[in-house]
């Protein structure tokens, strides 16, 4: 019987011990010995638990403290990212394409950090498949893996100049474009001077631009971009360059720009471009629409002075070109805004059949990041060929 008793007790006696044990722990009775057998502590009563917890957490506290500075040496607290994926639901008919019902997506990641409060280091990471009948669409096309895009960094000279330089960017990145039309399309969203507002989606490629204030509403810029410095190097003979710049002014209902730029190919040739464009706005948002305008003219000189084409990549066709565009666009049409445009599709080469397009738009906010737009679009193309008919969906995303 004492036995089992002991059997019993044995079990409830270890449940005491336990959380005296961690008390132990939590306490350090050995401070408590330590304290009873000093001479300066006569009784066990002067041992101060609360003093005891209090040097320990201010001992935790500045382990914090220095563990907060060095995350805060580590990552700038200014960094900040931001996303957007786009998904296009359509088709498109003609010039080579197929009726079917395609669904194309494209993503993208922004990151921007800034050191000084005032200038501003930014990379763009891209993934898409943007290709066949989303062409138009304007998506990313560089496949399913995330690729650098682009590298810039954006800083102020004084109170007026401000400055980009960049990897894979354009050389128009500062300008101000007269135009506030906010198309669909990848040809007419460029407002007819896609050519004169130079970019270039070469992988070796880098770019400058520049803006100053002049005040009154004036604007001036420049900019340059070398294709191919990675291998051919900057401004050489065998380099593809493009210079340019821009004279623009914006008032409280109009604006406009003069854009004007030469594209060297690396040979005896170079494309000269010279395009103009304006926007008026409404008082106050209704039925009276926005109207952007725009018209450029290319060519291109060679060596014995004779006229060529022009073109980033179509010198070679030797013949002037010309280009124009017109959108209207309502921004509080309803729930969302409303936007149509016509213009010829792409540059034109003179003495050639003219070529136009027109698109239609309605974007609708669903929330602050979600947009739908559906669209349609009609581009004509060259002669034997059917016009090329598309009519999609985009949901847009941002956040």
């Amino acid at each position: 019987m004492k036995l089992f008793k002991s059997l019993l007790v044995a079990p409830a006696t270890l449940g005491l011990l336990a959380p005296l044990s961690a008390t132990a722990n939590e306490i350090n009775l050995t401070d408590v010995s330590n304290y009873s057998s000093s001479e300066e502590v006569e009784n066990i009563s002067e041992f101060n638990p609360a003093k005891e917890l209090a040097v320990t957490n201010s001992r935790v506290d500045g382990i914090e403290a220095r563990l907060n500075n060095f995350e805060a040496g580590s990552f700038s607290e200014t960094t900040s990212a931001s996303f957007g994926v786009d998904f296009i639901v359509g088709s498109v008919d003609g010039n080579s394409t197929t009726e079917k019902t395609t669904a194309n997506y494209s993503y993208g990641i922004g990151l921007s950090t800034s050191f000084t409060g005032e200038d501003s280091l930014d990379v763009t990471i891209d993934a898409g498949n943007g290709i066949s009948n989303a062409n138009e669409g304007d998506l990313n096309s560089s496949g399913d893996t995330l690729v650098v895009d682009g590298i810039t960094y954006t800083f102020p000279i004084g109170e007026d100049l401000t400055v980009l330089v960049g990897d894979s960017t354009s050389g128009s990145a500062l300008y101000s474009t007269a135009c506030v039309y906010g198309g669909f399309t990848n040809t007419l969203d460029d407002c007819g001077n896609g050519s004169s507002a130079f970019g270039t989606n070469s992988d070796d490629s880098v770019g400058f631009s520049a803006s100053y204030d002049i005040g009154n509403g004036f604007t001036g810029a420049i900019g340059y971009v070398g294709s191919g410095a990675g291998t051919k190097g900057i401004a050489t003979d065998e380099s593809l360059d493009y210079f340019g710049g821009q004279l623009s002014y914006a008032a409280d209902s109009y604006g406009l720009s003069a854009t004007f730029s030469t594209n060297e190919d690396g040979t005896d040739s170079e494309v000269k471009y010279l395009a103009f464009n304006g926007y008026w706005t409404p008082a106050e948002t209704g039925l009276v629409p926005s109207i952007s305008l725009g018209y450029e003219t290319g060519s291109v000189s060679d060596e014995t002075g004779g006229n060529v084409l022009s073109g980033d990549s179509a010198i070679a066709s030797r013949r002037d070109t010309y280009q124009w565009f017109m959108g209207v666009q309502w921004d509080e049409m309803g729930p969302g805004s409303l936007g149509a445009a016509i213009g010829t599709a792409g540059a034109i080469a003179e003495d050639s059949d003219l070529l136009t397009m027109w698109e239609v738009f309605y974007s609708y906010p669903v929330n602050d990041s979600m947009t739908i737009t559906p669209a349609a679009y009609v581009k004509e193309t060259a002669a034997g060929s059917d016009d090329e008919t598309g009519i999609m969906v985009k949901t847009s995303f941002s956040f």
